[in-house]
């Protein structure tokens, strides 16, 4: 991963969100200020998987001219080989194993996050995936399943595989997304991994992205749930690392946005049904309206066919205000990111 990281300021990576950035939304993401790389909603493993058609096309008709990362979770060793072969011949920057998913679908079949509860199986699939994986081999984790206490444990486990980068969302898994995060964590796995270290988690804006930098002193930053809300973050931390000006995009820029997006899955939704559709866009108008003054996040809620959600969307967006540059103290969407300032 080291020959893939800038030169002159921190890498910005695109988190993975399971349904969120797909190949559409990478598109819609890069013409707004690509990261430096993506990586795949995850892959699921098991026995009898096979890498599902349309997260494969993240990776085949990736014309964004940014890497992408293929993302597995499972817990099967002969399913997560073979995956990992497959995939690896495909156009990849690597491969990256998911132990971070809080999901408790995904915690229950002990995958994802779940697997932080078995250091000992961490153990023992790391070492076999590493002498199958030839190319780059990641992975991305949280700081424990109960406690950051578990944390240390888990570093003396990565420490041992030698990983060619680890992500790190800095939160336990039972802390879902509703606390802040935990920097010391991610500061102890700078000092002691010898491969790059990427922090992930509560990154809202600029200042949420050079504090929570400052304090690990990580090679990069991952962001999620920010990129929904604002798609210009990567674009304003480039500006900000290398000493320029970031862009302040308008409400107006945000309907171009929402627009564009709502285009762009609409013509990639296999059985458009336009208002199963508007439904899907309302998930994703929760982060994007969060904070915004006014009645749109109320307004949205009860959108239901797309007259509403384009006459919603152009009563409260075509102007030319500045956007808030974060999220509301105290948000339930985005929450503890204050704690980094």
């Amino acid at each position: 991963m080291r020959d893939l990281l800038p030169n002159e300021r921190p890498a910005l990576v695109l988190a993975p969100m399971q349904d969120v950035t797909d190949l559409p939304f990478m598109r819609v993401i890069a013409r707004r200020g690509a990261p430096d790389w993506f990586v795949t909603e995850y892959f699921r493993v098991h026995p009898d998987s096979v890498p599902h058609p349309y997260i494969l096309r993240s990776i085949l008709e990736n014309q964004t001219g940014k890497p992408v990362f293929a993302q597995m979770i499972g817990r099967d060793l002969p399913g997560l080989l073979r995956t990992a072969k497959q995939l690896s011949a495909l156009p990849v920057a690597g491969i990256d194993l998911n132990l971070g998913c809080p999901a408790p679908i995904v915690c229950r079949k002990n995958a994802g996050g779940g697997l932080l509860r078995e250091p000992e199986e961490i153990d023992r699939l790391l070492g076999h995936l590493r002498d199958a994986i030839d190319g780059r081999f990641t992975v991305k984790t949280r700081v424990g399943f109960a406690s950051e206490h578990e944390f240390s444990r888990l570093l003396e486990i990565f420490r041992r595989h030698g990983l060619d980068g680890l992500t790190i969302h800095g939160r336990t898994v039972k802390e879902l997304y509703q606390t802040p995060v935990h920097p010391e964590c991610v500061r102890m796995a700078v000092q002691t991994m010898s491969c790059p270290v990427i922090a992930n988690g509560n990154v809202v804006d600029v200042a949420t992205g050079l504090a929570y930098h400052a304090r690990t002193q990580a090679v990069g930053l991952m962001i999620g749930r920010g990129a929904i809300r604002n798609p210009w973050i990567f674009t304003q931390l480039k500006a900000v690392f290398t000493g320029g000006e970031p862009p302040a995009p308008s409400h107006r820029d945000l309907l171009g946005y929402v627009m564009e997006l709502y285009e762009e899955l609409a013509r990639e939704t296999r059985k458009f049904i336009p208002n199963a559709h508007v439904q899907r866009m309302k998930k994703t108008l929760a982060y994007i309206s969060h904070g915004l003054e006014g009645t749109f996040e109320h307004d949205m809620r009860r959108a239901n066919t797309p007259d509403d959600f384009f006459r919603i969307c152009r009563m409260h967006l075509d102007h030319a205000a500045p956007l808030p540059a974060r999220p509301p103290a105290g948000s339930k969407l985005f929450c503890g990111f204050e704690e980094l300032l």
